[in-house]
């Protein structure tokens, strides 16, 4: 949908007022669920000039088929939009979704993108796969780059992927200085924006065309809905709307509106979020077990200037690198932790411990761990709670190491 026209509200105002009309909703605060496939028109002729644009969404010429959109999926892409300051926002089922329809809007046969070395593993997977077998061509680059990146470009340069801080391992990149380069030769910025949000950083107003996200983390924030989106500037808004109706990738009605739900307190949630994770990342390097906390925001972070000048603030996800460890110590310090489950996701209320090892898949820079390496993400418990945890899986650690 277009960009609406709302006033000049704080983040936190729109995050509770936007996508809602409930003067168009009979009074009720929430918007209905439309459950649906089929649209009814009623005369011939609607349907006649339905059908002669082609079936494709266009919110001007109203509803057309449940995949095109509903006015609950307007009511989430409307927030999105707002949120990042953008032209329109596309639904998806998954965050990586938002990263395959991304690359697909911005890459095509015979073109050369550009990848951050530290991305999301699964977007690696996709660009030396599904990509090249289209014809699309990959090179990594080193994430601290800059404004460096112009000396990758080729003659068929179409996109540069960006994703501040790194997955895992946190690598803060000047996605500015990126942008301004890849407007010299009109080549696209995509930025994975999950980790920051929003809130903490808006991709647009740095240079970037396509900012995406894993709604599946904070959007929702309750760990039980996957979900994706992008959303656009005004030069690649259409190509991207367009390039989402062809692929014909869509969100069901009941997940879009639990993540509308969940972006109505996301600002109250990344608030603690980012206390407790500050709390116990600073408590963490006062430990002697760990040789490395990896979180931008605090001083001892080599990108946290960086960091400061972009980012309006941080969340609750970050790394730690153990001093050297025997194998079954180390995994009965994971196996001892209680309040830290260990899954795939983040972003949820729950606090979450995963090992990482992200050596194997690095191709043009080395990341080398003095020991194991864990991926935190801090949920809504109590910080004093999670620090106790986390001492006595330390203890369970260090009698194990005996």
């Amino acid at each position: 949908m277009a960009k609406s026209k709302t006033p000049s509200h704080r983040i936190r105002t729109k995050l509770a007022t936007l996508g809602r009309d409930t003067e168009g909703q009979h009074g009720f605060v929430n918007p209905a669920v439309y459950h649906g496939a089929t649209v009814l028109y009623p005369t011939i002729e609607k349907l006649l000039e339905r059908k002669s644009y082609g079936g494709f969404r266009d919110k001007g010429k109203g509803y057309s088929y449940g995949l095109r959109g509903t006015p609950t999926m307007d009511a989430l892409e409307e927030v999105l939009t707002e949120l990042d300051g953008g032209e329109g926002t596309v639904l998806l089922p998954s965050g990586l979704a938002a990263v395959t329809l991304s690359l697909l809007t911005v890459a095509g046969a015979g073109d050369h993108i550009l990848v951050t070395d530290s991305v999301y593993q699964p977007t690696r997977i996709f660009c030396q796969g599904t990509l090249a077998r289209l014809g699309v061509e990959t090179t990594y680059y080193d994430p601290h780059i800059g404004g460096g990146i112009a000396d990758l470009f080729r003659d068929n340069t179409k996109a540069v992927f960006t994703e501040s801080p790194g997955s895992q391992t946190f690598e803060v990149q000047d996605i500015a200085a990126i942008a301004t380069a890849a407007k010299s030769i009109g080549a696209a910025v995509v930025n994975d924006n999950t980790w920051a949000t929003p809130l903490n950083f808006r991709p647009l107003e740095h240079g970037v065309d396509l900012a995406l996200y894993a709604g599946t983390k904070y959007f929702t924030g309750h760990a039980d809905v996957l979900m994706g989106s992008i959303t656009a500037n005004e030069a690649w808004w259409k190509r991207l709307r367009r390039t989402h109706d062809e692929i014909g990738m869509g969100l069901a009605p009941n997940d879009v509106f639990l993540a509308l739900r969940g972006l109505r307190t996301m600002a109250q949630r990344l608030a603690q979020h980012e206390s407790s994770a500050l709390d116990i990342a600073a408590w963490l390097e006062s430990r002697p077990e760990v040789s490395r906390v990896l979180h931008p925001g605090l001083a001892s972070h080599p990108d946290h200037a960086l960091f400061k000048r972009q980012f309006d603030g941080s969340t609750g996800l970050f790394s730690l690198i153990l001093n050297p460890a025997p194998k079954d110590a180390f995994h009965a310090f994971m196996n001892a932790l209680t309040l830290f489950g260990m899954g795939y996701s983040w972003g949820g209320y729950e606090s979450l411990a995963i090992p990482f090892n992200p050596a194997p898949y690095r191709t043009v820079t080395t990341f080398e761990a003095e020991g194991p390496c864990v991926r935190l993400h801090i949920g809504l418990e109590d910080p004093e709670d999670l620090k106790e945890d986390l001492d006595r899986a330390f203890a369970v650690m260090a009698q194990a190491s005996k």
